[in-house]
This record gives structure tokens, C-alpha cells and sequence, in this order.
């Protein structure tokens, strides 16, 4: 793990100044997969692996970012006009540095040193977490302000705009909104909030598959357009449709049978996906984890079946895990094709879990997972 004093000294060795230093989580996400960008609900969790960004005024004309996982510093300045994304890591950086001047905030030049244990590509938002610090990393320097929830607009902004990404809000909300052992109920449409006190005595286990299917960003565009063709069919039944989060599951009863049958396997995924966060986030209330396990298991036979963003790699992590004594539920989460299982895992389970994951993924793939127990944390703040 990082610490406050570890950005310092990376910081340090760049700069005479004491920065500003700033942390924003990661997250995983418990049930509600590809519904944000539906405008439907999900139930994400900050979690305690996170990214850290030291800012410091820039003695020179321009902008400096360093990364302590990059090897190469990325110059910019921060007034440019009409400024091209690079198409790297450093899109996330200048594209929020872009946004906030277009929210009319005046940027001065500066230096960044970031640094993040988030494993990239793993489905755990490390994106979201670099424009989260970021974000409030320069709004300090620049002596200006902004709430959570329009930050978290504003890096929504960012990734989709200049870093390219067609991600929906889930991310960057709960990178800002985190709260130490709570899930959070985000409604994705009104961005109505309520958090969700998780019970003291399980673990969120991530288990990292170690693979990336390359289709991965392909297949991610190509289901947002089947949604919005969904959309547009039902919208002729009902013109106060605007989003798969307005059709029931009697709507699809009644009309799915004239879509086209892979059409018809999207839009039932996302229809049955809003429901069952809206009856886990019950069953957390009614402290049913047992209930809450089933639902995960059902999420991820949907987005296996239905969706189809699941992978061989993803459907034996789910299929081992839920052979272990003490797990509640797992599933796959993030994007799909790769990426990470999300396992709910009573605690006294854990170094168990841990254990039999390890060894019968390696024996049946050849693979050593990565496997991170967390708990829920908390959201973007400052370190000094």
C-alpha cells in the first residue's frame, strides 16, 4: 500500500514546494452491471485501494504530470487551446484539467505527481479514481470549489469527451461518494443517493482473472447502441420511454417477442438487473445476505447468458467461489470480457477462500489470480 508520505517523497524529489495531496478510492461494483448507462440503478462500494495526486504550483510555463507507474513525464499547458487528447494515460489528467476550464475555472500551471495500487484494466475504475483526485487536486491549487456530485459530472465528462471512453456515472460518483462500510444506492437517472451500512463481519474479495479480452471496448460500444435501438422500439409503444430504465418487465412480456432475439436478451438484462438492486439493496436492509448472495449469482448467470460480457475465466471464478463455505454471492464486475469477480465473503472464510481460489484457478487456467480483500471506504480527500 501507498501512503501520504510516499506521494511526498515522489513529489519531492520533483519539486522544492509542499504539495497539495489528495486520495480518491476505487470501486467495485455489487450488483447493477451495465445499467448506469441505461439510466437504471446500481450498488457500488469505494473501496481502500486508491490513487494519489500531489499538486504544487509549476515554477516554469507549463504543466508537469509524473506518474510513479510511468516512466516518462507528460508536459502540457494548462491555458492551451483546443488542446488533443494523446491517447494515454494522461488523457485522464488533462481532460478534467479541460473540463474545469470549461466550467470556468482559471487553472494555474502546475506540477502533479500521481501515484495509484489500483490494478489497471481490472474493472476497478482506476480511471475514475485519477480524475477524482485530480479534479480536486486542481480545484485546491486553484483556490476554487465544487460539490461531490458535480465533480463527479465533471470527470464523467472528461472520460467521455476527451479520453474517449463512453463510461456511465457510476464510477467517478462513488470514487467521490464513498463511505467507509456502506454500499451506496445510486440512482443513475435522478443520482439520488442512499447509503447502505454492510454488515461488520464479511469481506469484499475481488478476485483479478489476470486476462483483458481484447474485444473488450468494441463489444462495451456495441451494447450501448443495442440498448439505444431497444429504446427506439419501445419508445413507439410508449414515447415517454427515454431509457431502458422506463420498460417494465410486463412491457417485455407484451412486445419483446417483436424484437430480434439478441435485442430482446439485452434489454430483459437490464430490465431484471434494475430489480434485483432494487431487492438486494431489501435484503441488506433486512441483514438477508443469504438473499443478497442469490441475487449476485443471478446477476451474473444474466450477464453471462443475456448480455453475454462475461468469459470463461470470469464463469470458473463464479462457479469456484460458489463452493466455498462462508460465500454469500459472487459475480463478475466491470465492463465484462476480463476483469475481476466481486465475492461477498464472511470474514472467518476469507484466508480459506483466499486459498482454494489460488490454487484450483491456477490448476484449471494456468493462471495465478490476483485477489484483494477489502473493505468499503471512504471518498475523495484530501491528505494535507
Amino acid at each position: 500500500m501507498h501512503s501520504s508520505e510516499n506521494t511526498n517523497s515522489h513529489f519531492n524529489q520533483k519539486s522544492s514546494a509542499k504539495p497539495l495531496v489528495f486520495r480518491a478510492p476505487g470501486r467495485v461494483n455489487l450488483i447493477g452491471e451495465h445499467t448506469d448507462y441505461n439510466e437504471g440503478f446500481v450498488m457500488p462500494a469505494a473501496i481502500a485501494l486508491d490513487t494519489r495526486v500531489a499538486v504544487t504550483l509549476s515554477e516554469g510555463d507549463s504543466s508537469t504530470i509524473y506518474s510513479a507507474q510511468q516512466s516518462q513525464p507528460v508536459l502540457w499547458r494548462s491555458a492551451e487551446t483546443n488542446p488533443q487528447p494523446r491517447h494515454d494515460w494522461s488523457d485522464y489528467v488533462r481532460g478534467v484539467a479541460v473540463e474545469l476550464h470549461a466550467a470556468g475555472y482559471s487553472l494555474p500551471e502546475t506540477n502533479l505527481v500521481i501515484e495509484s495500487n489500483i490494478p489497471m484494466g481490472a474493472g476497478l475504475s482506476s480511471s475514475a479514481a485519477i480524475e477524482v483526485a485530480t479534479a480536486f487536486a486542481l480545484l485546491a491549487i486553484a483556490d476554487g470549489t465544487m460539490q461531490r456530485t458535480e465533480v463527479a459530472k465533471l470527470c464523467q465528462r472528461a472520460e467521455n469527451q476527451f479520453a474517449g471512453a463512453r463510461c456511465g456515472i457510476m464510477d467517478q460518483f462513488a470514487s467521490a461518494h464513498g463511505r467507509s462500510g456502506h454500499a451506496i444506492l445510486l440512482d443513475c437517472r435522478s443520482l439520488e443517493l442512499r447509503y447502505l451500512p454492510l454488515p461488520k463481519n464479511v469481506r469484499l474479495v475481488i478476485c483479478n482473472s489476470m486476462v483483458k479480452h481484447s474485444i473488450a471496448a468494441g463489444e462495451y460500444n456495441r451494447r450501448r447502441a443495442e440498448c439505444e435501438q431497444a429504446v427506439s422500439f419501445f419508445r413507439q409503444l410508449r414515447p415517454e420511454i427515454t431509457a431502458l430504465r422506463d420498460v417494465t418487465e410486463h412491457d417485455l412480456e407484451q412486445h419483446g417477442s417483436a424484437l430480434p432475439e439478441t435485442l430482446l436478451r439485452r434489454s430483459r438484462h437490464v430490465i431484471t438487473e434494475n430489480a434485483r438492486v432494487l431487492r438486494a439493496a431489501d435484503a441488506l436492509d433486512a441483514g438477508d445476505l443469504a438473499r443478497f448472495g442469490q441475487l449476485m449469482y443471478e446477476s451474473h448467470t444474466s450477464l453471462r447468458n443475456d448480455y453475454e460480457v462475461s468469459c470463461p475465466e470470469l464463469d470458473l471464478l463464479v462457479e469456484l467461489a460458489s463452493r466455498i463455505p462462508g460465500t454469500y454471492g459472487a459475480r463478475m464486475t466491470g465492463g465484462g470480457f476480463g476483469g475481476c469477480t466481486i465475492n461477498l465473503v464472511k470474514e472467518s472464510a476469507v484466508e480459506e477462500f483466499r486459498a482454494t481460489i489460488l490454487g484450483d484457478y491456477r490448476e484449471k487456467t494456468g493462471l495465478t489470480p490476483e485477489i484483494y480483500v477489502t473493505e468499503a471506504s471512504d471518498g475523495a480527500a484530501a491528505m494535507s
